[in-house]
């Protein structure tokens, strides 16, 4: 049901040291919306029982779904945040199914975000000394900042073409904004060298910061003017960042929990055959549901941001809520190989590149 992977060193790591919370000093959490419903039984899993009590500190970096994700772990009961996230991010219902305007979606997204702090949870994240959150955010510059559709659309097009050619000709149009805890030591390393600024969160920007790692474009509204940051649109994390390409500069491991085996540096990159660097995961190990586990579940496929569209809202909720009951087989699988340390079930990460 589960597959883990391991880049070299996270493997020989492993092998030396056996398998523990205590290897991992960062957390991954990817883009991709709906996507994560199948990483929900395991995220419950890791945050109630396997990082639980833990003392050292845990970088969360995420972006889009991911960064909501971390923006739960944080919190000081992470597994009644990720349910309050899923339950409400399931059940959003539109008054138009089939084209939910951008206004109408924002502030759906407002709403779930709402329900996800709580009257204490922005204090709780800001304010966490273990498990220190870091949500990735695109700052948009020239037509891929404007709320026009037609200019928009011209600016993403001429984002397409860009990424084609060569990834870092997006730096001409995009510059990632970490929104961090303000004792971060996150430390990275990008060889495409996208311009990068890291913003400590505050209570007056943690929310809109957060809105922003999620705001797809074309189908949200940006966020303008996020506090604490220069004048201008800020958009969705995972356009630069959807399932990550840069070296994170740790002495530990990074644990990475995705939906699938394919890794994507950005969200231009998804129908590209262009992989990720196989260095950037050397410390990383993977878990991701198996072709099984998906073919096990309804529809034989994971959720995804088209159900709002091709399914109506009940048929959409149910299915939605099968998955969450399915995501426990894999905290079981993973509780499994966790304690009965069966190193064995790990698989090197140069299979996927």
């Amino acid at each position: 049901m589960l597959e883990i992977y391991a880049g070299d060193t996270a493997l020989k790591t492993i092998q030396r040291d056996g398998f523990s919370p205590d290897l991992f000093n960062a957390f991954l959490g990817a883009s991709g919306g709906p996507k994560w419903f199948t990483l929900f039984g395991l995220d419950k899993y890791l945050f109630g029982e396997f990082f639980n009590g833990r003392q050292q500190p845990l970088n969360l970096i995420g972006s889009s779904a991911g960064a909501f994700r971390a923006a739960c772990f944080a919190q000081n009961d992470p597994v009644a945040a990720i349910e309050r996230l899923a339950k409400n991010y399931s059940e959003t219902v539109y008054s138009d199914d089939k084209k939910p305007q951008p206004v109408e979606i924002t502030t759906k997204a407002f709403e779930l975000l709402e329900a996800l702090f709580g009257n204490t949870g922005a204090d709780e994240i800001i304010n966490n000394p273990v498990f220190k959150a870091h949500f990735i955010v695109a700052k948009c510059n020239g037509l891929v900042a404007s709320e026009n559709k037609f200019k928009q659309g011209l600016g993403l097009t001429k984002s397409f073409i860009n990424n084609a050619l060569r990834r870092p000709l997006l730096k001409k149009q995009y510059e990632r904004y970490i929104f961090q805890h303000n004792q971060s030591d996150l430390l990275l390393t990008d060889p495409d060298n996208l311009p990068t600024t890291s913003v400590s969160l505050t209570t007056d920007n943690i929310k809109r910061a957060l809105l922003a790692s999620g705001s797809i474009p074309m189908v949200m509204q940006g966020i303008n003017d996020i506090p604490d940051c220069p004048k201008g649109m800020y958009r969705d994390g995972g356009i630069i960042d959807y399932h990550f390409d840069f070296n994170i500069q740790n002495d530990g491991l990074t644990l990475y929990p995705h939906f699938s085996s394919t890794l994507k540096a950005g969200w231009f990159d998804k129908n590209l055959s262009r992989n990720v660097r196989l260095q950037h995961y050397d410390k990383t190990v993977l878990l991701c549901p198996s072709a099984e586990f998906v073919a096990s579940l309804p529809y034989q496929k994971i959720p995804d941001r088209k159900d709002f569209v091709e399914l109506a809202p009940q048929q959409r909720i149910k299915y939605w809520q099968q998955v969450f009951v399915e995501s426990e087989k894999l905290a079981l699988h993973f509780k499994h190989f966790y304690k009965h340390q069966r190193i064995d079930q790990i698989k090197n990460i140069k299979q996927l590149m």
